[in-house]
């Protein structure tokens, strides 16, 4: 029974080995910090590196996750992202981790990864979770409950949906040092410049009015 456990661990942390360096380049030293004077660095990828004789431990640090995020807007969430544009020994390095407040009953609604898969472990409360496959478009859904864990595909529609009347809190890691963001009805509704209204009316069978409103409601403020 041990040898069995002792398998399944190792497979699991092949796994996340190959998710952490499978989107993006392994890195070619031990560290690649990230540096914007291009000057006074070399490039290698992701970001160019900081000279390996100027980097400290502070480049490998973060602090204030530990501190809520604003739920205060129209869907009751906030996510706290920590990427190499805020941790800059991220660079080269395939991961990052956000941490994720929900008000009661707040949601983060539907969008994609385009360049992470995404790996959530609940902290407090109960979270309706889910993905949706590519064509045919399956729905793949589950409640979870403090310390579960799901995980969603890289570039796969998901969400998360508090259940509950108190807040909840989640954190994530994704397996790309910057695995952008792309929330489906911004991205849909509220691009610059606005999508011709005639594609989505066609797109979502949708009458004008309905698309003017739509464009309106999520036009960048």
């Amino acid at each position: 029974m041990k040898g069995v456990s002792f398998l399944a661990t190792m497979a699991i942390l092949a796994l996340a080995s190959s998710i952490a360096s499978a989107y993006d380049p392994s890195p070619l030293q031990d560290f690649c910090v990230a540096i914007n004077d291009i000057k006074s660095g070399v490039f290698v990828n992701g970001k160019f590196c900081k000279d390996p004789a100027m980097v400290s431990a502070n480049d490998f640090f973060f602090s204030g996750l530990n501190i809520p995020g604003n739920t205060g807007n129209k869907v009751g969430s906030n996510v706290t992202l920590v990427n190499v544009d805020k941790l800059a020994g991220l660079n080269t390095l395939g991961i990052s981790l956000a941490r994720l407040d929900f008000a009661s009953y707040g949601l983060n609604p539907p969008h994609t990864h385009p360049r992470g898969t995404e790996l959530l472990v609940v902290i407090e409360g109960t979270l309706l979770v889910g993905f949706v496959t590519s064509n045919p478009n399956k729905l793949f859904t589950k409640v979870l409950n403090k310390g579960d864990v799901f995980v969603f595909p890289i570039g796969l529609i998901h969400f998360q949906f508090n259940m509950g009347k108190t807040d909840a809190l989640a954190f994530a890691g994704l397996s790309s040092q910057n695995p952008g963001v792309i929330t489906i009805a911004n991205a849909v509704f509220g691009s610059v410049p606005p999508i011709n209204p005639d594609v989505l009316i066609k797109a979502f069978q949708l009458d004008k009015g309905v698309v003017e409103y739509l464009q309106k409601a999520f036009a960048p403020k």
